[in-house]
């Protein structure tokens, strides 16, 4: 056999590798590879205890490769950053395709909704948010069979992770259709803009999916810092550019009324354009920015983050205040933009077209100039004020005169073993920075209806004054309760509170 083959030099980096050489009819084998292999090394023939074996070495069938459907696939990512620009598809059938769509998708995240919470319309007696609309009572998430919110807090995270006790609510909420993401109103803010300029924010591919009584009041105050005397400036109406100059001329200043006018201006967005990709059925105006940040408030419009990507890592977002401002250093849930202004001029450029600038210049992007309209628009919301909190001291902290017994031991456990003022000190209730809360410690991730459960990163730590007014919480609406809010925090930061130290704590949370 040896006198059929030629002899081949071979150099092997790395023990543990046998080489299998075969050339014409011949086969060179060479023993000891497995643990003495050099690099250069010269191998001998074959050896004779092998010979007897090698007809049924090449007579063996070749290696055949994993199948297709058999071999580990890696998780689906989109391949591209970008929007497609050019739009292959004709908008009716697009229109006739997605409202097809709509039912399947609309029942398979209410039935998600239906998993995690209980939507039921159960108001606290005698709790209201600031023009008198209920607050709800008691924590909405639903827990795991078999366990209570106190031996929830007793174990720790790697036991609820390990035994997925992580409630369904505390994980990220998706957009009731993740994979297309975009703006999305409240019906009510939907009918009286409608109403008032005739200009329809409806979508016919989706529907808002919270119960209104989950929602901020519609529509909210306004409150200003350069007149307190004025209460509720608003007079109870949606401010829009139909009743703008007559509610606030003589009130604020022409720079500050002009600012006004930007922000209640619509521009161009990705979901409501002029153009065929978009998901209005007649061409659009645009969105203003008080059609989310509603009186300088909020309505709750959810949308997604447009700083990451693929589609299934960006976060829902729930629509922050915009009271307060003046006393704010990081701007954006998740973006800690540094002035009012920067946040102004990226909304524009960026967050409205879902941080792709590309298809921002196909569908009409609206460029603000800095002098003279971005600096009149931050000014005029530098002036919204936090809501009257009558208990609150100069301090931020409660008159022990108009406070109950009750108010006053939930703010020994916010200051105390809660340890929340330690993110939300006096007299504002924040710090200016961003905490990282390391959520993945508590779940495995997964993917649901789209959305990638996952940790949430860092996220900018909200004022609490005026929290009252502004369910629901957290930067992506999951919590829609304030009692919620204080059952995550005592998973996520371990204080282990007790159910009567809960209630004294939303007590507290109400009067700020």
């Amino acid at each position: 056999m040896a006198d059929g083959c030629s002899r081949k030099r071979v150099s092997l980096w790395g023990g543990g590798l046998v080489l299998v050489v075969l050339t014409g009819v011949g086969l060179w084998l060479a023993e000891g590879m497995l643990r003495s292999a050099e690099p250069g090394r010269r191998f001998p023939p074959i050896a004779p205890k092998l010979a007897p074996h090698v007809p049924k070495i090449l007579a063996a069938p070749a290696v055949q490769p994993m199948p297709v459907e058999q071999a580990p696939q890696a998780a689906p990512v989109d391949k591209t950053s970008y929007a497609p620009v050019d739009t292959q598809e004709d908008f009716q059938s697009v229109v006739q395709r997605m409202q097809a769509q709509k039912p399947e998708i609309l029942r398979r995240h209410h039935q998600l909704l239906e998993e995690r919470y209980d939507l039921s319309n159960r108001p606290l007696p005698g709790a209201t948010m600031s023009r008198g609309k209920p607050i709800q009572a008691g924590p909405r998430v639903k827990l795991p069979p078999g366990v209570t919110w106190q031996q929830l807090a007793e174990m720790t995270p790697e036991q609820i992770k390990q035994n997925g006790l992580w409630p369904k609510g505390f994980l990220p909420l998706p957009h009731p259709n993740h994979d297309e993401g975009g703006m999305l109103f409240p019906q009510h803010h939907i009918d009286e803009i409608k109403r008032q300029e005739g200009r329809d924010l409806t979508r016919f591919d989706l529907d808002y999916d919270l119960p209104e009584h989950f929602l901020p009041e519609f529509p909210p105050a306004i409150y200003l810092t350069t007149r307190p005397d004025l209460g509720d400036v608003s007079r109870g109406q949606v401010v829009t550019l139909q009743n703008y100059f007559q509610l606030f001329n003589g009130i604020l200043n022409p720079k500050q009324l002009e600012g006004l006018r930007l922000l209640l201006t619509p521009f161009p967005q990705q979901q409501f354009n002029a153009t065929d990709d978009r998901r209005s059925l007649k061409p659009s105006q645009g969105v203003t920015c008080f059609d989310c940040h509603l009186n300088g408030h909020t309505n709750a419009t959810t949308h997604l983050l447009g700083d990451i990507r693929p589609q299934a890592f960006r976060p829902r977002l729930d629509t922050p205040s915009l009271r307060g401002v003046n006393v704010q250093r990081l701007f954006g849930s998740k973006r800690a933009l540094k002035t009012i202004e920067d946040f102004t001029e990226f909304e524009q450029r960026a967050a409205y077209f879902d941080g792709d600038p590309v298809i921002a210049t196909k569908k009409g992007v609206n460029v603000l100039e800095r002098g003279s309209q971005v600096h009149f628009m931050a000014e005029f919301m530098s002036i919204l004020d936090f809501p009257p909190a009558p208990k609150l001291d100069v301090f931020g902290r409660l008159d022990p005169a108009k406070a109950t017994e009750q108010e006053q031991l939930g703010e020994k456990v916010f200051f105390g073993k809660g340890r929340c003022g330690e993110c939300h000190p006096a007299p504002y209730y924040t710090d200016n920075l961003m905490h990282n809360f390391r959520t993945e410690r508590f779940i495995q991730p997964h993917l649901v209806n789209g959305h990638m459960m996952a940790g949430d990163g860092p996220i900018k730590t909200f004022p609490l004054r005026g929290v009252k007014d502004s369910p629901p919480y957290h930067h992506d609406g999951r919590l829609l309760t304030l009692e919620d809010s204080i059952e995550f925090h005592n998973l996520v930061l371990g204080t282990r509170l007790t159910d009567q130290e809960k209630e004294d704590l939303a007590a507290f949370l109400r009067c700020l």
